[in-house]
Order: C-alpha cells, then structure tokens, then sequence
C-alpha cells in the first residue's frame, strides 16, 4: 500500500491544487471496540478509534488477561400506531376497555405480603408441629412397648430364678443346693423359735423346743438321704467327665486362628478303656450284649499280667458262670459294681493308661506328696494345699475345706451361692479390659461378702436395690484396674448406664461422689492390713501422685 496520496483541493471558485499526504502507519493494531453486524446483509461496522498513539501504561510486573465477550443488542426502533381519522376506518372490534384499578401504596403492599407470610408459617408450624408430636408418640409407644417388654424380661427371669431355687431345694445335686437347703431350714429353725419364744412360756415352751428338735432332726436326716444319692450320682458323673478327659485329642491353635487337633496312641488307648467302661456300666441290656462286653473286657485287661488283672478276669469268669445259670440281675449287682471298681482303678493306673497321669490328682512320684502339703488341725489330716480356702486377709492356713463346709451346716448355715455370683462376674468382666487385671483374682468370695455387706449395705449405691441375684459390681473409674477402693455396686441396668459415662464430675451430684469416696476410704482402710494388698496399694499411690504432678 502507497504512503502517500494525492488530493485535489479547490484553492478558487473556478481553479485547484494537487496536494500531496503523507500517510502514517499505525505502529500497533487496532484493538476491537465493538460495532454492529447487519443481519440481512452481513456487513460489520465498527466503532472507531483515535489515531493517536495512546500512552503506554508503565510495567507493574502484573501480568493482565483481557476477555471477549460476544452480546447481541436490540437497538431502538420508532413506531407509530394508526387511528381512525376523516378517510380512514379502524376497526375497535378487538379492543378492550381497561380501566384503573385502585391505587396501591408501598405500605399498604409490604402489609399485605407480611400478612401472607405470617398465613405462609402458620400453616408451615402446624405441619411441623404434627410431626414432631407424631414422632414424640412414637417415640413414647417404643419407649412404653421397650419398658413394658423389659418389665417383662425381669419378671420373666425372677420367676425362673424362683422356679431354680425351688427346683434346686426338691432336687439337691450340688454343695450350691445343698447350702441353700440348709440355709433354708436355719431360716425356718429361727421363725420357729421367734415365735415359741412369743407365744408360749413354761412347760408347753419347753415341749414346743423339743418338738422343733425333733422336727429339724428329721429334716437334717432327710437332707442327708438326698446327699448320698447326690453324691453317688455325682461320684459317676465325675468318672465319665474324667475318662473323657483323658480320651480328648491333642489340641494346638494354628496362626490363621484355626484349632488342629491329633490322636495319639495314647489318646486312642484312653478312648478305646473309655468306651469299654461306659459299656460295662451299662445296666438293664440283653445277656448276649453283657456277655460280648465282659469278653472284650477280658480281652483288654488279659495284656497286662498281674494281681489287678487277674481278678478283674476271675470276676468276669464268675458273672459269666452265673448267667449261664440264670441267676437274678439284682443278684449280680455287687459283683457288677466290683467289676466296675476294680477296671476304674486299671484305667487310673499310668502303666496301663499314660494319658491318665497328667490328669492324676495324687503324683505317681511319692516324693511330690511332701510339697504344698498343709496340716488341717480340725481334722488332723495332711491335704495338698488346693484343699484349704484361704481368704485375702488370712494370716495362717486355717481349716481344710471339708471341715468349713461340715461346720458352716452345722452351725452358721450360711450360703454364698449369691457373692460367687457376683465375683464370677465381675471376673469376667475384668477379664474383657484384658488390660492385666490382678486384684480381683485375689480377692475371694468371703472378701467379696465382706465388701458388699460392711460397706456396701447389701444395697444398690443409686436405687438401693436390695437383690443380690440383681446386683453387679464394677469399676467406679473405668480406666483404673478394680480393686476394693475402686468400685461401686449397682445393679444390671446401672452398671451398663454407668459405664458408658465419660465424666464422673458432670454425671453425679458432689454428695453422691463424696459418699462414694468415703466407702473407699473404708474399703481400703480394711484391705490395707492384708499383705497382699499392700504392693498394689503402694504403686496406686504412686500413680495417683504422678498424675497429680503430671497436671
């Protein structure tokens, strides 16, 4: 393109000049200001801009961004609108007569919305208000339906636990039922006193105490009777438990968590005397039957000679000679229970049975009889010290465990079925922490009964419950180890509430706390005077004053 153009000016009316321009490039592009685009034809304007080099902005060290943007606009476009005139017709068929309405004013329109929206949340806090009392009545049907179904469940398990206790006072199989039976007749035995005591005085008082002598000597003789039926019961019941003992497998855990289990030679001999045992015990089975038992019996102890086998096989011989001659079953079962007898202690013996000698209560080896070996002084008998019950608080051995257990029925008549209930609970429980628990497994039942009714009151700490069969006892502070000057006794429902609470401080009363505070303090006065309390006393107050220190 040229830099320069010629234009002819007109200097006169009748005469011009050719002048010569100079045209300047712009050193720069033209930036886009806009402009309109014609849509028929397709022809851009757009708009114009100076010519002069415009001032350079100085460098701020800012790097700008400029965006397009594209936006169609309507531009203005004037009309007109026809009317009839001289010359002209218009039809007003289509035209509608509007006329004005009444004058509305700000006010009068903010009023109006404010009231509609006062009808708005009305209507918005009643449909709330429905819900929310429709889920508190569901809630209260659940919470009623959850508290009738627990009354329920309570009244359901005091009925058993009745229909136990009076099932385990008919039919007494265990010491448990036997010390609730006895327990039961001292309780009678003291009514009956009482009222002699109030109702009658001289002879007839005398011939009354005579009378309930008699009567609780009768009662005594028949709670006798049904012991050694127990007992004989029992005594069958522990020799199964204890040759199945024997005949289980070895068991180890793998380290997937899965149980392996093997035989071993010794293991199936067990089972194998297990079986035959089991089979000659047997009563009441056809003579072809006990007659395959005896000879497989025979079979079994005929290995082994020597003088235990020897009569068990001139036993066997003799009950199969009376069979053959008819005699009675009643007539044979002494020689049945000798037979019995005399095959247990075959099974018992380690030289016939390896697997009984880590079962055995009394060591094949003599010499191991002399270690932990006590004197029991009531009954002057040397027992392994398993046998002897030794409280927390105890300074010396004592008396044998027979010996408490023949002196507590004749005398005290006490039962403690209930406390062992409770420390087998809370045991368990300690148990689940698995955070190495020690004190609880020290303390035995007579501590425990110490405990709950010296200091405890035989009471809940919250409802006084008086229930013993309802009550538990747990940690006061569930991140210490339990001990006696750390714990509470409440019952089921209040232990599960109370260890589920984060902050003592907040949950319970200042009054509560110190009364709870102050049982410690008696609890731990008392167990202070037993020797082995006295380690964990010490390192408790050792922690206590570091964490004091700590904060």
């Amino acid at each position: 393109m040229p830099d320069e153009i010629t234009v002819r000016v007109q200097t006169d009316s009748d005469s011009f000049q050719d002048v010569v321009v100079k045209i300047e490039r712009p050193t720069y592009h033209k930036p886009f200001l806009g402009g309109f685009k014609n849509r028929i034809t397709g022809v851009e304007f757009h708009n114009a801009g100076s010519q002069t080099i415009p001032k350079k902005r100085p460098d701020k060290g800012i790097q700008l961004f400029f965006l397009e943007k594209n936006k169609p606009q309507q531009t203005k476009n004037t009309t007109s609108t026809q009317m009839t005139k001289i010359g002209l017709y218009v039809s007003n068929t289509t035209d509608k007569l509007i006329c004005p309405g009444k004058y509305l004013t700000a006010e009068e329109y903010h009023k109006r919305r404010l009231e509609a929206v006062i009808v708005l949340q009305t209507y918005f806090r009643r449909w709330h208000a429905i819900n929310v009392v429709q889920n508190l009545r569901e809630e209260k049907r659940l919470r009623l339906a959850w508290e009738a179904q627990e009354e329920l469940r309570r009244k359901k398990e005091k009925e058993e636990k009745l229909r136990k206790e009076d099932e385990r006072r008919l039919n007494p199989k265990t010491k448990e039922d036997f010390e609730l039976l006895y327990h039961a007749l001292e309780l009678w035995r003291q009514e009956e006193t009482e009222r002699i005591n109030r109702t009658l005085t001289g002879a007839e008082r005398k011939a009354a105490f005579c009378g309930l002598l008699e009567q609780e000597a009768q009662l005594i003789a028949s709670i006798g009777r049904h012991k050694l039926n127990a007992d004989e019961e029992n005594q069958q019941k522990a020799i199964l438990c204890f040759l199945d003992k024997c005949a289980q497998p070895k068991r180890w855990k793998a380290y997937d968590g899965k149980i392996t289990e093997m035989d071993t030679q010794y293991t199936l001999r067990a089972r194998e005397l297990f079986e035959t045992y089991r089979s000659i015990s047997m009563n009441h089975i056809p003579q072809d039957e006990r007659i395959d038992v005896l000879l497989t019996l025979r079979r079994t102890v005929k290995e082994h000679e020597c003088k235990l086998t020897q009569e068990i096989m001139e036993l066997i011989d003799r009950e199969v000679d009376l069979m053959s001659r008819d005699v009675k079953e009643c007539n044979l079962e002494g020689l049945r229970k000798r037979i019995c007898t005399l095959f247990l202690q075959y099974i018992k013996t380690p030289k016939f049975n390896s697997e009984v000698a880590r079962i055995l209560k009394v060591p094949p080896d003599p010499l191991k009889l002399y270690k932990n070996v006590n004197f029991c002084h009531s009954c002057e008998n040397y027992l392994p010290s398993t046998e002897f019950p030794v409280p927390a608080n105890s300074r010396s051995i004592g008396r044998c465990r027979l010996c408490c257990k023949l002196d507590n029925e004749a005398r005290g008549r006490q039962t403690f079925l209930k406390y062992k209930l409770i420390l087998e609970n809370l045991r368990k429980s300690e148990a689940d922490y698995q955070d190495d628990a020690k004190i609880v497994f020290l303390v035995q039942h007579q501590d425990l009964q110490y405990l709950i009714e010296n200091i405890w009151g035989c009471q809940s700490a919250l409802s006084a419950c008086s229930d013993l069969y309802d009550l538990v006892m747990v940690r006061w502070d569930k991140h210490c180890e339990w001990s006696p000057w750390n714990t509470i006794l409440l019952t089921k429902d209040e232990a599960d509430a109370h260890l589920k609470l984060c902050n003592l401080q907040k949950a319970y009363e200042a009054a509560f706390i110190h009364r709870i505070k102050h049982k410690h303090i008696r609890a731990k006065t008392y167990f202070a005077q037993i020797p082995a309390m006295t380690s964990f006393l010490h390192s408790r107050d050792i922690q206590a004053s570091a964490n004091e220190f700590s904060k």
